[in-house]
């Protein structure tokens, strides 16, 4: 299924320049315009994952002093400095002591060996990145400068005329693990520029008693940027009283066909086939929601409202699981009980086309030795194992009201679970685990559950993922993206573990 994102995530700023030594320029004709053209290849591969912004040659301290400037100006996320040949750290040091933007030195040889019977002085000095890394590598650490290196293979498609080498070096694995890692990096940085800009929404309250889930908003905003908007249930039921009868039926032919539509459980006597009533006030909740968030310019929603029983919002709050869920599946993460931690985390996830949909531990399938993960919703529609099926709940576990809820799981495969916890010292941390989707059974009971084989048996895991304190959310996101996870720790300065 596609779905139509309401807020495109932002594209990541990214800066590159390519170091040299000026002293080689008058000595060794063509070396200059050759590690140029080195660097524009990459400006054009990099292209593709974000907004690129290439100064070109920096061969002195003071050209690096205005790339230095030049990239303030461009307000970059990251910058590659593209070692394409020798050149002394001073003339390197200057461009990062005047941009804060993080760095990632590219150690990408051209060829993947020299040709050594006809190399000349020149023809090697193309091919000799890594002889200024260490050189650098030494003055970032004095400076107290954090820095990240990339080693592998450029991998050009073509041998250029001036090359003494085979630089047709693409398929090549050291290049293809050199672009994997790029990519991921510039991928993270899109996740900080995001959340710099995004306006999260805390709809109601959290869930009582939930100690794990309570954060302070400040301390949210001064680690990741984004803004928090409180908001009463109030605002949603202004947007709910002015949803018309067209826009309820829109609602429902979405709802129709991005859902199957249950019979009664053959398990549970309070799962149920939908009403026609339930679906329409679901669907006329979920247009209200909908709207508010267009309204409100919000990036992403925690919410939770229990209501007194019977009144007016406690009917509004039993429609939100589908709405929800259409929310997140168009790039607006809808976290429940109050999760302002796990909104982020679906968010990152997100971010990075990853999906991230709404998790807890269910129970454990020690034949299969499976964690079965899930909740009673929201469920990001967008990363299904088929049709999500939707179900009548006669009553929601542990809250007040009955409506609609989300059965589903995500597709098999490779997935991975990020969690966003609060630590002792108030630091927001990342828990990272990387597992398997696999195809078995789930419960008829009106929640959203996926099976996940993890790499250890399920009692060695949940020992290492629980004494880690994670909040009892998480956002299960499909693919393995535990390096892409820990790279968005490192640009978010934000502590982060895999297991």
């Amino acid at each position: 299924m596609n779905f139509q994102s309401i807020k495109p995530a932002k594209k990541a700023r990214i800066g590159i320049y390519t170091i040299g030594l000026q002293a080689y320029w008058s000595q060794f004709p063509g070396l200059k315009e050759r590690i140029k053209d080195y660097g524009k290849f990459l400006e054009k591969k990099m292209s593709r994952y974000g907004d690129i912004y290439n100064y070109g040659l920096v061969d002195t301290e003071a050209e690096a002093r205005r790339a230095g400037y030049w990239f303030n100006e461009k307000n970059v996320d990251l910058i590659f400095c593209h070692s394409a040949t020798y050149s002394t750290s001073s003339a390197v040091l200057p461009v990062h002591q005047l941009c804060k933007a993080p760095a990632v030195i590219l150690n990408l040889q051209p060829t993947a060996k020299i040709n050594y019977r006809h190399t000349t002085t020149g023809e090697w000095l193309a091919h000799c990145g890594a002889c200024p890394v260490p050189e650098i590598s030494n003055a970032f650490n004095r400076a107290r400068i954090p820095f990240r290196v990339v080693n592998g293979l450029l991998g050009l498609e073509e041998t250029p005329e001036i090359s003494l080498a085979n630089e047709k070096t693409s398929g090549r694995k050291e290049a293809l693990r050199a672009w994997k890692e790029i990519e991921e990096w510039i991928r993270a940085a899109a996740v900080p520029r995001t959340l710099r800009e995004s306006r999260f929404g805390f709809l109601g309250n959290t869930y009582n008693g939930m100690l794990d889930m309570y954060s302070d908003f400040t301390m949210i905003q001064a680690q990741t940027g984004l803004h928090v908007e409180v908001m009463e249930m109030g605002d949603l039921d202004r947007f709910f009283k002015e949803v018309t009868e067209t826009a309820v039926r829109e609602k429902l032919e979405e709802v129709y066909a991005m859902f199957e539509i249950s019979g009664d459980s053959q398990s549970d006597p309070i799962a149920r086939k939908p009403t026609q009533e339930q679906l329409e006030w679901s669907c006329k909740v979920a247009a209200a929601q909908e709207k508010m968030v267009k309204e409100y310019d919000l990036d992403a929603l925690a919410y939770y409202y229990h209501g007194s029983p019977g009144s007016h919002f406690e009917q509004l709050q039993s429609g939100f699981i589908v709405g929800h869920s259409l929310l997140t599946a168009k790039g607006i993460p809808c976290s429940g009980e109050g999760d302002l931690k796990t909104a982020v985390g679906m968010k990152i996830a997100d971010i990075l086309g990853t999906g991230g949909s709404f998790s807890e531990v269910m129970a454990v399938d020690y034949d299969a030795e499976t964690i079965l993960l899930g909740h009673d919703g929201p469920f990001h529609i967008a990363i299904s194992e088929g049709k999500p099926v939707l179900r009548g709940m006669g009553l929601y576990h542990g809250k007040q009201g009955t409506g609609v809820s989300v059965e589903a799981k995500v597709q098999t495969g490779p997935v991975t679970i990020l969690n966003v916890t609060q630590t002792g010292d108030g630091n927001l941390k990342l828990i990272i685990g990387e597992g398997e989707s696999i195809a078995g059974e789930i419960m008829q009971v009106g929640n959203t559950q996926t099976p996940v084989k993890f790499p250890k048996q399920p009692d060695e895991f949940m020992e290492q993922w629980f004494t880690e304190a994670p909040t009892h959310h998480c956002a299960m996101s499909i693919g393995s993206n535990a390096k892409l996870f820990q790279k968005v720790g490192e640009l978010l300065s934000v502590k982060h573990v895999t297991l």
